[in-house]
């Protein structure tokens, strides 16, 4: 079956003008922003003394209420799992064993980018995916990835001042967008992604939803040859018209429903910098003409509540990672992994709460 590959914006960014489009762009902008946050921590950035993984974790929780028993980001989510089959051509590039073309069990998390459990999600236009890839020898793979083809801000400094500046104001619940303006004018590279972040399409659906890894990894092959790359998750089904909205959880409803109805596939997609391509700067996208390189099928049979999912107690760290791949020289990967680790400290210790999204009540209206 065919499929698309991912939409990158061929044009240069255009001015960002007018106070609709400006907190049009903010509001993206905040949203992914707010997920940027566990990436903030004391791994070389900052001094100890101005922020720290529990700072940060502590931040979240001031931006969006506390939830006791839910993640400090992407609270609303649902469990997902399935199977991850390579096609032999990941070898080349990775010696990974995930790649070595047996069926390997996956589970994982579709969600929203909001730090709030009951959010609706008509509400959130950034989704994630994170996946954990269980081989049989053990050496597992966690990757988390986002709806969207690129990260508004270049590093953690530009970070905290665009959250700033896109702070909602507490009498219109709207950024100020003269604030906002003023960063996008001293800050042309986070202007620019903003626009290949508008540029891309919307997808209608999770399941039509192309996600991608924002950041760049080594991928090593068995002759110890390198390569920079960055990979997407491509979905096999096709784009439709997206629905008016039915409901707080329309958007997880029609996922259970497409689920019960069949599997759903994804194909991993694998991009090679070439040379003098940025590799530290996620706001950057790579050229299209970039050799890609589909290397397997994720299938997705079936999904779970969070409440008692496989998926609930897992943190989707980046720098868990088989041998055949390694961190590059973009330092927000381990900025996350910091960051997810104390937000799954917090959660260790506090009771289990409903999620928003509960698949029974769905496939029970289903069958009714």
């Amino acid at each position: 079956m065919s499929h698309h590959l991912p939409h990158e914006a061929q044009d240069g960014p255009g001015p960002v003008r007018g106070p609709a489009v400006i907190v049009r762009l903010a509001a993206i902008g905040a949203v992914v922003l707010t997920a940027a946050a566990g990436f903030a921590y004391t791994g070389g950035w900052l001094t100890p003394g101005r922020l720290s993984p529990e700072r940060v974790v502590d931040a979240l929780e001031a931006n969006n209420g506390q939830h006791p028993g839910f993640r400090r980001n992407h609270a609303k989510g649902i469990c997902i799992a399935g199977t991850f089959t390579g096609n032999g051509a990941g070898p080349t590039l990775s010696k990974a064993s995930v790649f070595a073309g047996a069926e390997v069990p996956v589970i994982g998390r579709l969600a929203l980018a909001a730090g709030r459990p009951a959010v609706p999600d008509e509400t959130s236009p950034v989704w994630s995916m994170a996946l954990r890839f269980l081989p049989a020898d053990g050496d597992e793979w966690r990757t988390g990835m986002n709806n969207i083809p690129v990260f508004p801000v270049r590093n953690v400094e530009e970070f905290a001042g665009f959250l700033a500046a896109t702070r909602p104001d507490p009498a219109t619940g709207k950024p100020d967008p003269a604030a906002v303006q003023a960063f996008l004018t001293a800050h042309p590279a986070t202007a620019a992604a903003l626009q290949t972040i508008k540029a891309a399409p919307p997808a209608a659906s999770f399941a039509t939803a192309t996600y991608s890894g924002l950041n760049t990894f080594r991928f090593v092959n068995a002759e110890g040859e390198e390569a920079a790359v960055r990979w997407s998750m491509v979905p096999e089904q096709t784009e439709t018209e997206r629905p008016a909205p039915s409901g707080p959880n329309y958007l997880f409803d029609e996922l259970i429903e497409a689920v019960g109805q069949g599997q759903l596939r994804w194909h991993l997609v694998v991009t090679l910098a070439g040379p003098g391509d940025v590799t530290a700067d996620p706001t950057v996208a790579w050229p299209p003409d970039r050799q890609r390189v589909e290397v397997g099928t994720l299938t997705v049979a079936s999904v779970e509540g969070e409440d008692t999912g496989s998926c609930r107690d897992v943190t989707f760290d980046p720098l868990v990672l088989p041998a055949g791949i390694e961190p590059a020289d973009d330092p927000f990967p381990a900025a996350r992994s910091a960051a997810y680790a104390e937000g799954l400290r917090r959660r260790d210790g506090e009771a289990k709460r409903p999620s928003a999204v509960q698949v029974s009540a769905v496939r029970a209206g289903e069958s009714g």
